[in-house]
Parts: structure tokens; sequence; C-alpha cells
């Protein structure tokens, strides 16, 4: 089975929906495994150090799901079966090596419109591309 890896972006509603709509217009077209994935950042030392490894990364955990929580509601009024994972990390190393660990073959971006950050590093898609090289076996759609 055809896996899609959506990257989910809870800064940017408007970018989630996009991509969900997306992945829900290709499940509609062809059989695919969707998988959310929400991408906490690690914290800093600093931050780190007022709490052990486990209630930290719990903590993390917890707020990822939270912020899958949009997605999968668009996913359900849809009617279209998903997973989803949170994970910890940078999100463009973290998303290509999900994408690698998962067997996708598309990874799926919401639009998103210009930005300053997006000017000067690349947007999320642009640096998954990058990572995952030239000739790569991935579809990365989105901006």
């Amino acid at each position: 089975m055809r896996q899609l890896l959506v990257a989910v972006d809870p800064h940017s509603p408007a970018r989630t929906r996009s991509a969900v709509e997306s992945a829900v217009r290709i499940w509609r077209e062809e059989f695919v495994a969707i998988r959310l994935v929400r991408v906490q950042p690690r914290l800093t030392g600093h931050v780190a150090m007022f709490f052990g490894t486990r209630e930290l990364q719990a903590m993390q955990l917890e707020q990822g799901a939270e912020e899958l929580k949009f997605a999968q509601g668009l996913l359900d009024v849809a009617g279209v079966p998903y997973t989803s994972t949170v994970l910890i990390g940078r999100s463009a190393e973290t998303i290509a090596q999900a994408a690698r660990e998962f067997g996708c073959d598309r990874i799926l971006f919401g639009d998103e419109g210009p930005s300053l950050a997006g000017k000067v590093f690349g947007s999320l898609a642009e640096q998954v591309r990058h990572l995952l090289g030239p000739g790569n076996a991935y579809q990365v759609i989105g901006s």
C-alpha cells in the first residue's frame, strides 16, 4: 500500500487544512495510507534542565497530540482513515527521516504563502526536498 505523510503545521491552520484537503483528494483517487506527522522542536538545554527527561518528553508528546487534533478532525469528518505520530527533532530532518522509516512515497505540505523565513532558509518543503537529495524516490507536494 502506498503511504502518504502529511506534515501538520499548528501555527498555520490554513496550511494544515490545505494539506489535509489534498490528502483527502488523493485518498479518494487511489488507495493510500495517510500518516499525520507533527514534529515538536527539541528544547534548549536551559529549558530542559528544569524537567526530567521523561517528564519533558511526555509534555512534548502531549502538546504534539493536541496540535494534531485539528487535522484529525478534518479527516474524521471526511471519513478518511489515518494514523498520527508525534516526533521530536528539527522539522525538515525529522520529516525526511520519518518518510524513510514509514515507507512513505509522498510527503504532503499545505500551500504556504511567502514568508521571510521561507525567503531566507527556503520553505520547509524545499528543505525536505534538499535533504532527500536529487533523484530521490519521494514526491514532495506543496510549498
